[in-house]
């Protein structure tokens, strides 16, 4: 199998983010991963955890090779201040983006075949003087994507969505036939191309209770909701629904389901979270390369204590190794 190179980032520096990157070496890995930070601070972490590690600078003209145990590829980004564990400092929000930016660069020329990244603190990044909303429009903007949509995987389970982080009281605004059928394209074709499901099956949720109950509980999946799906049926794509988000995640439809679409964020979160908090990841549909990221925070109290829990991490990364050898 040929070894390709996947970019990480570790995230805001006085978190748990270089903890994460740290336990990379306890494993080999059949790709060549390459950590985007300052190698200086990952050195000081590794001391202070008392983690044997031979960091090894990243050289960009090499071939890519098999990660060894014990050993660390880096990508050298300088911070902005020393890093204080458990303490921001707003001078190294710039450094955030840097190491970021360039993982998105490294993905859009081709140098790097996916991006699992690492928790940052969004406040700090803002107090910065930058405006930042998180990891998924940054990307986009990067990459000139118009859309993009977020999905989260667990063991048996796949979720995304049509709204994400907006007030309840915009929901049903912002589900309009134009926004469900772009976000249903490009579920569909990413399903198809980095998940190669060549005919997937997707369920959608309605909006209201009992999927509006034939319009007495809401008439969004009558005048919305359901005339979007039949004009993507006869597109091709294999729908079921919209269904009520009451019943939709019971074992009978999760097995025929490769994916659940909701309308908002905590009509279908809630359910994957219970299922496999701590072992989820976060996906980006529609961008021009693959990225998975963890599917918690930056954990300022766990940071340097050799608690911090690994598991979304690594299943950031399986994921992203997964979707990267469904490429070749």
């Amino acid at each position: 199998m040929h070894s390709n190179r996947i970019i990480i980032t570790a995230g805001e520096p006085a978190g748990i983010g270089p903890d994460l990157v740290l336990s990379l070496a306890k494993c080999s890995y059949p790709h060549q991963l390459v950590v985007c930070a300052d190698k200086e601070m990952l050195q000081q972490r590794a001391q202070h955890l008392g983690i044997d590690v031979d960091i090894i600078d990243y050289d960009a003209n090499s071939e890519p090779t098999p990660q060894q145990q014990g050993t660390i590829v880096v990508e050298h980004v300088p911070l902005a201040q020393p890093a204080v564990i458990g303490q921001l400092n707003e001078a190294n929000g710039h450094y955030v983006l840097k190491t970021l930016e360039r993982a998105a660069q490294g993905c859009m020329n081709g140098e790097f075949a996916a991006i699992v990244t690492g928790p940052v603190h969004k406040g700090v990044i803002n107090r910065a003087g930058v405006a930042f909303s998180g990891h998924t429009e940054f990307f986009a903007e990067q990459s000139d994507t118009p859309m993009v949509v977020m999905m989260l995987a667990t063991e048996g389970l796949k979720v995304a969505l049509v709204t994400t982080h907006i007030p309840l009281a915009y929901v049903s605004k912002a589900v309009t036939e134009e926004r469900i059928e772009q976000i249903m394209q490009i579920l569909h074709k990413d399903m198809v191309t980095k998940f190669a499901l060549p005919n997937p099956r997707i369920y959608v949720c309605g909006l209201n209770p009992h999927a509006g109950e034939d319009g007495c509980l809401g008439q969004e999946e009558i005048q919305t909701i359901s005339p979007t799906l039949d004009k993507l049926r006869k597109q091709g794509m294999d729908i079921v629904g919209p269904l009520p988000a009451d019943t939709i995640f019971n074992h009978k439809y999760l097995e025929d389901a490769d994916v659940i679409l909701g309308m908002y964020h905590d009509q279908v979160l809630p359910v994957l979270k219970y299922k496999g908090f701590g072992s989820s990841v976060n996906i980006t549909l529609g961008l021009p390369f693959i990225r998975t990221s963890v599917d918690h925070g930056t954990a300022l109290d766990l940071a340097g204590t050799g608690n911090a829990d690994t598991g979304s991490f690594q299943t950031a990364l399986s994921h992203a190794i997964e979707l990267v050898e469904k490429k070749q």
